[in-house]
């Protein structure tokens, strides 16, 4: 890493830093997304523009973001929860198999390159765009959660995908409860409950996962640097709230399309860093 950046360059990066926190949080609290899908590609490039190894960039970029996803997504999950809009039965339900399924993702972290990663990211995120765009909320394959083992496997399988990009699952798990008849304020507020489930296990995964590899940044623990935590953190928890009151509020159509773009933009600037 450059320790000789200039003020300037140091100035801007630090406001793109924020502004990515207070996208991130208004973001969780709106459409229950846990804010990675934001956070990873502005941390790319803060990272590239400050030289960090190749090799454990993509890395940084994960456990950073979960470092700040993990208070971000719980102060949301606390704010849909004093609406009591959560349904706390299918958290108790899900929840044991997602944290499998982050464990999982933790073990698969210690050995991936920092290439297969960012294919993990572009393959899912470029399916969350489509989603993002295309879908629709009438959207049904039942009108309930079914039992059995199926739902059981889908929601062990968005807990290790989950790990892998470093977001809170939301955009995964509001499309499976809008999927089987939940309404979709009820889906957001559900799916909250998920992002501390994924965040918090998965940041200290990457903890133990960069735990003394070399050509880390200065300032990181492991593959979490925490300096950059510490710029968007307050941002993200501030905007976490608004973004709570707004999906009480407004369509978020637009708000949708609109992320749909960014993404495949941000899909776009990985493809072109594996030229």
């Amino acid at each position: 890493m450059d320790a000789g950046i200039s003020a300037g360059d140091l100035a801007i990066l630090t406001l793109a830093l924020l502004i990515g926190g207070l996208a991130t949080g208004f973001l969780a609290g709106l459409l229950g997304i846990g804010g990675g899908g934001v956070l990873v590609p502005v941390l790319y490039e803060t990272f590239t523009a400050l030289g960090v190894d190749e090799a454990v960039r993509m890395h940084m970029v994960l456990g950073t973001s979960f470092a700040v996803i993990a208070p971000t997504a719980y102060r949301s999950f606390r704010g849909h929860l004093a609406r009591e809009a959560v349904e706390t039965a299918v958290l108790r339900r899900l929840g044991p198999w997602v944290v499998a399924g982050v464990v999982l993702g933790i073990a698969l972290v210690s050995t991936a390159s920092s290439a297969a990663l960012k294919w993990v990211w572009i393959v899912f995120a470029s399916f969350l765009a489509l989603k993002m765009a295309l879908g629709r909320e009438e959207w049904r394959l039942g009108d309930r959660l079914p039992e059995g083992p199926i739902v059981d496997g889908v929601a062990f399988a968005i807990g290790l995908v989950s790990t892998l990009m470093s977001i809170g699952g939301g955009m995964f798990l509001v499309t499976l409860l809008t999927l089987y008849g939940r309404p979709i304020l009820s889906a957001v507020a559900t799916s909250s409950g998920f992002g501390p489930l994924i965040a918090v296990p998965g940041m200290l995964g990457y903890v133990w996962a960069g735990w003394g590899v070399s050509g880390l940044p200065p300032l990181s623990l492991g593959y979490v640097n925490l300096l950059g935590a510490a710029l968007i953190i307050p941002a993200s928890l501030v905007a976490a709230p608004y973004g709570v009151r707004a999906a009480h509020l407004i369509s978020k159509r637009k708000l949708e399309l609109a992320f749909a773009a960014f993404l495949a933009a941000a899909v776009l600037r990985l493809l072109i860093s594996l030229l």
